[in-house]
């Protein structure tokens, strides 16, 4: 399973906007405060390890000192570096430059971690100075992780994506075992001279076709959820999507075999008819109890989504 996308990012940012700043606007006090005891506020990544950047601004939006990094792999690249330049053109400043409460930008992509990020400002004031601005950059998608309480599961997604690979692996090594076979039985099939001696012979190479299809498309859906694409956790409509679409490969690999089956059959093996017929039987009741699960899920889900923000917004009232 893939890091949390930039479309996934937003969409979880607009949803626990409110508790996202409170817990901002708290970090920034606790900013100010180490800043105006002289302390360094680098143990604060501890704390919460999404933050990014922090630096201060004058009056004019030219930054007063270095940046203060959290990240160590960009300390290479942004720290003890910033002093002087000139930021007044930036959103954030002139939003900010003419009001005392703290600012929030909406989420953009970081010219400094190419991450998308978001940045709160505020103004404040040191007993021995002008009044200046306290910038925060923060990284958005390990900020939504932190606050959903799944920044170690996140973590681990490597292993996760190694684990699956190997797996995936697995399944594709099977399915060029299945189409050596399917070769050899067509070569065989060409060859022999005993073809029309045993009508049904070719059935036995259909069989290892389908087989082939439904563990590589089962190969593929894994490959797709597990390891390319992000699967939320915590949204049933991730979940639901990955079970839909093992189910469909499921449904086409009982198909196939029952059409073989019914071939069978009209070709004169009449005990063929009845297991043909029940596997047809179980098609159409694994379609309809999967149309049931889809349509239930979703219901689900949305009367889970709005409780949920029922208790966010009663909670920051």
């Amino acid at each position: 399973m893939a890091r949390m996308s930039y479309l996934s990012a937003i969409e979880r940012y607009e949803e626990y906007q409110g508790l996202i700043q409170n817990l901002l606007l708290s970090i920034l006090a606790s900013v100010h405060t180490a800043l105006a005891q002289k302390k360094d506020v680098q143990p604060l990544i501890k704390q919460y390890p999404f933050l990014e950047l922090q630096y201060c601004l004058d009056e004019q939006g030219i930054q007063l000192g270095n940046n203060v990094c959290f990240k160590p792999q960009y300390k290479k690249d942004l720290a003890n570096r910033g002093a002087g330049q000139d930021l007044s053109a930036r959103p954030y400043f002139t939003a900010i430059s003419n009001s005392t409460e703290a600012h929030f930008t909406s989420p953009y992509v970081s010219t400094a971690t190419r991450h998308l990020c978001i940045s709160v400002i505020k103004s404040v004031q040191f007993k021995e100075g002008a009044p200046c601005y306290v910038v925060i950059d923060v990284c958005l998608t390990e900020l939504i992780e932190f606050i959903m309480g799944d920044t170690k599961r996140a973590n681990m997604t490597a292993y996760f994506k190694v684990g699956y690979g190997l797996i995936v692996a697995c399944l594709f090594c099977l399915v060029f075992y299945l189409l050596f076979k399917v070769f050899e039985g067509m070569f065989s099939l060409v060859t022999s001279e005993q073809v029309h001696s045993d009508p049904l012979k070719p059935f036995t190479i259909i069989i290892f076709v389908t087989l082939a299809l439904a563990i590589f498309d089962l190969g593929k859906t894994i490959l797709e959820e597990e390891i390319l694409m992000h699967k939320d956790i915590f949204r049933h409509s991730s979940t639901r999507r990955t079970i839909t679409r093992f189910i469909s490969t499921i449904l086409i690999a009982v198909s196939i075999e029952a059409l073989l089956t019914m071939f069978k059959a009209a070709l004169g093996q009449t005990e063929y008819v009845m297991p043909a017929v029940l596997m047809m039987f179980a098609v159409v009741g694994l379609l309809i109890a999967l149309a049931i699960y889809v349509y239930l899920g979703a219901k689900a889900e949305g009367i889970l989504t709005q409780v949920q923000r029922a208790k966010i917004n009663t909670s920051l009232q």
